[in-house]
């Protein structure tokens, strides 16, 4: 095989170009301009995440003394630190420009951000009540002078770093620095009482920054500054192997352990002055393999996620109406109903309600005997973890497999894990070396005929809230073959010794990727022959290098790929020799496109594939993930349908190329914006016109 230079693009460097795609929705004045400070938002908290885990990772790599180009693409990891650091700086400071832009379109709408310096004599009094009721009281503040230890700083906590310089007569006079902890438990967007029709919001730190003299009266100081810092820690866990201790134990031991654990990168406000950042870097022991970022006044934009509507629609999204499922109603049985056929459920297009339905009807029915379910991510307050009890509460029999390793969700994993045991539900902890990502449901009732399964089986976590922002498909179904593996599935978890065969469903570690390259193999021997040959892929993400090799053997043999990935994509497309037959984009607009969907042309008979699983290395190798076919004649053409839409995106697709420039695809005439011209097709599907 022929390699190229530019054979993979490098996994984190292709993250960091994906939330690159994030920040151009904050730079786009056709969205929503509440909604762009949002996208910000959004942004900065991708960024925090990547630190904690990925720029984590590479740092580790380094200080173990290896290159790790065997896993980053062919780049030598203390190569990649630096290149990270350095786009980052880069994005940091656009963002910092659309801020800044975002800020003036403010303006024109009669919404201000104002400083502590601007603020009216009204403004004032309502700033220093707020402060006195509200903040004071939660306010953490560490004189650091005489401190002989550091105090240990949160992760991605916001801290103003203050120096005073003390009256004295003396030349050389005494500074005393300081460190203010910005409350978390309070809103960070601080709105001031409107004057006509103009808003004005204060952001927290300035109403801190303002209050400072009622915070440091015991000190006689003739200057005063403050300036934004934070830290980012690795959020790894290292588990300890401690025989004594239960998996619950470990898991909390380690998410305890993350609020001590290494600094990864130090982001401060590049006003700061030379000697404050001095000290707080010596201080804080800052290495050379940290990412040092200098920034603009304000760290933690992720808070713009929660940037208050101030009652202006005309500023955010439209709402949809989630669309009930044609042919399926909430009113009636929805046992009944699948029992005759299969369904399919695309949230948030569909109401999430299905799902709930499903599992509120099999905790009352006097037939359904035991409910099995596989829980990643749930809601606050989740009506899932609330069926399930009721559940057990009538007598049925509840097994939950509960994912306690699931990223930043560990908490609230074992929380839950405690809660539903102590309501009577068995709980299986995982595989020992697997993250059990799948999204399944099975429950099994008792019929006439005997023994009846119904279940789904889902792409996405069965999370009510999620639901409303990310695009999933749920196929709710009664196949007795497939739900009769998807039992398989389940005895696995209790028996991991013990590896079944599957005839339908697509199963990792096992056979996920067997299955895939024959699947493609297929394709490979079609395009040969002159047959109809093609394959179009849809996930969140693309790093595995074994499976880009084996499209890049199947762009050769002629088949053509169509690739629609969210997130990292490390094949390149559109080289000659290699991969000339294929074309990939990314589309990121109002929701987030979290489907994985897989279709194969099979001579003119496509065979059509819905999953859990990206085609990452620890999906396929390291996770339990479930793919199932789509027999169904309607769905699958629905399946296409959504594809399809989706591919034709020219407003919000970017293009992936050699030139990794996010670029978006041109817009032709017609113009077509794929998420609204896929509700649209629900809209007319209800009606009947499809």
């Amino acid at each position: 095989m022929v390699k190229f230079n530019n054979q993979y693009v490098n996994r984190e460097i292709s993250w960091l170009w994906f939330n690159e795609r994030v920040l151009q929705e904050s730079a786009d004045k056709n969205v929503p301009l509440i909604e762009r400070l949002r996208f910000l938002g959004i942004f900065s908290n991708n960024l925090d995440e990547f630190f904690k885990v990925r720029y984590a990772t590479v740092k580790r790599i380094v200080e173990a003394g290896k290159t790790g180009k065997s896993v980053l693409g062919g780049e030598k990891a203390k190569d990649l630190l630096e290149e990270i650091t350095e786009i980052v700086i880069k994005q940091q400071a656009k963002s910092l420009v659309i801020l800044k832009s975002i800020e003036e379109e403010l303006e024109r709408e009669n919404i201000f951000i104002i400083r502590e310096t601007a603020l009216n004599k009204t403004q004032k009094e309502f700033v220093k009540q707020y402060f006195l009721q509200n903040v004071s009281p939660q306010l953490m503040t560490i004189i650091l002078n005489d401190l002989t230890r550091f105090p240990t700083l949160k992760d991605t906590a916001a801290y103003l770093a203050i120096k005073m310089i003390i009256k004295s007569d003396k030349t050389n006079k005494e500074k005393r620095f300081a460190l203010i902890e910005i409350p978390k438990g309070i809103d960070r967007f601080v709105v001031l009482p409107k004057e006509g029709d103009k808003n004005y919001i204060i952001i927290l730190d300035d109403l801190i920054r303002y209050c400072l003299v009622n915070i440091f009266t015991m000190f006689e100081y003739e200057s005063i500054s403050a300036h934004m810092i934070k830290i980012t820690r690795d959020a790894e866990l290292d588990m300890d192997n401690d025989l004594s201790k239960s998996f619950i134990e470990k898991i909390s031991s380690s998410v305890e352990h993350r609020k001590i654990s290494d600094p990864v990168r130090f982001v401060y406000d590049k006003s700061i002055a030379k000697d404050t950042l001095a000290f707080l870097k010596e201080k804080m022991q800052i290495e050379d393999t940290d990412s040092v970022i200098p920034g603009g006044r304000y760290h933690n934009k992720r808070d713009y996620m929660g940037f208050p509507s101030l009652d202006r629609n005309d500023l955010l999204y439209d709402k949809i109406k989630p669309l009930p499922v044609k042919g399926l109603s909430i009113e009636g049985s929805i046992l009944e109903s699948i029992s005759q056929k299969d369904y399919l459920q695309y949230t948030p297009y569909h109401t999430f309600t299905y799902i709930l339905k499903f599992l509120r009807e099999a905790a009352l029915d006097p037939k359904v005997k035991t409910i099995k379910i596989t829980v990643y991510r749930l809601a606050n307050n989740s009506q899932v973890a609330a069926s399930l009890i009721n559940a057990v509460k009538n007598g049925k029999q509840v097994t939950v497999q509960i994912e306690l390793q699931a990223r930043f969700d560990e908490q609230a994993n074992i929380e839950y894990a405690e809660q539903l045991q102590a309501e009577g539900v068995k709980l299986i902890f995982g595989v020992p070396g697997l993250k059990v990502h799948s999204k399944i449901c099975l429950i099994e009732r008792e019929e006439d005929e005997g023994l009846k399964r119904y279940g789904f089986i889902s792409t996405g976590n069965f999370n009510e809230s999620t639901a409303r922002i990310y695009t999933d498909y749920t196929l709710f179904t009664s196949h007795p073959p497939i739900l009769k593996e998807l039992n398989k599935v389940f005895d696995f978890f209790e028996t991991t010794y013990k590896i079944n065969k599957y005839k339908h469903l697509i199963v990792s570690p096992h056979y996920t990727k067997k299955v895939f390259h024959k699947l493609i193999d297929q394709e490979i021997a079609n395009a040969i022959v002159g047959k109809e040959a093609f394959i179009k892929i849809k996930m969140n993400s693309f790093t595995s290098y074994e499976m880009v090799d084996k499209l890049y053997e199947a762009s050769r043999a002629g088949v053509k790929i169509q690739l629609i990935v969210r997130g990292i994509c490390c094949l390149v497309p559109g080289v000659k020799g290699m991969s000339e037959n294929i074309e990939a984009i990314s589309v990121v607009d109002k929701f987030l496109e979290h489907t994985r969907l897989f279709v194969f042309a099979n001579a003119g008979n496509p065979k059509v594939y819905i999953s859990s699983a990206d085609w990452m290395t620890r999906n396929l190798d390291y996770r339990v993930e479930v793919g199932c076919p789509i027999y169904d004649d309607d769905i699958k053409q629905e399946l296409m349908d959504t594809f399809e839409i989706c591919w034709r995106d020219n407003l919000k697709a970017r293009v992936f190329s050699e030139k990794q420039d996010n670029a978006y695809r041109k817009a032709k005439s017609p113009k077509h914006r794929s998420q609204f011209e896929t509700y649209d097709y629900y809209v007319n599907k209800i009606k009947g016109d499809k």
